[in-house]
């Protein structure tokens, strides 16, 4: 049971990577008929197009559609751990243009045991 469902979920994974360079396949596929009918430069001969324009066409379509697609991130109702990353203030500098250090905290603590571990030994 687990195995088909790891297999359902890597066959939604690959299809999901699969998406963007679907009208790619698409173009490789049908490429004739394409050319053919749906070619905007049909009337232009010179330019061999051969339906490349509207393989463009397909793939600027579904770059406008990803850009919409994507939600609004604002970083400041995600703050990473336990920083919160605007309440940091920014460093002020002199008149001679360098930073100085405001406040230094030595935070550094070391716990020193004589014990050493020893794992179990097995007896044979």
């Amino acid at each position: 049971m687990k195995a088909s469902w790891a297999s359902f979920f890597i066959f939604l994974y690959v299809l999901a990577m699969l998406r963007p360079v679907f009208p790619l396949f698409e173009y490789i596929v049908d490429q004739d008929y394409i050319a053919e009918f749906l070619c905007i430069n049909k009337e232009k001969v010179e330019m061999q197009c051969n339906g490349k324009c509207y393989l463009m066409q397909r793939l600027n379509e579904q770059n406008e559609e990803k850009k919409q697609n994507l939600p609004k991130i604002a970083m400041e109702e995600y703050p990473i751990g336990f920083i919160d990353v605007l309440a940091i203030p920014a460093q002020k500098t002199g008149i001679t243009g360098s930073t100085s250090v405001l406040h230094y905290s030595n935070n550094y603590s070391f716990l020193f045991s004589d014990s050493s571990f020893r794992p179990p030994s097995l007896r044979v």
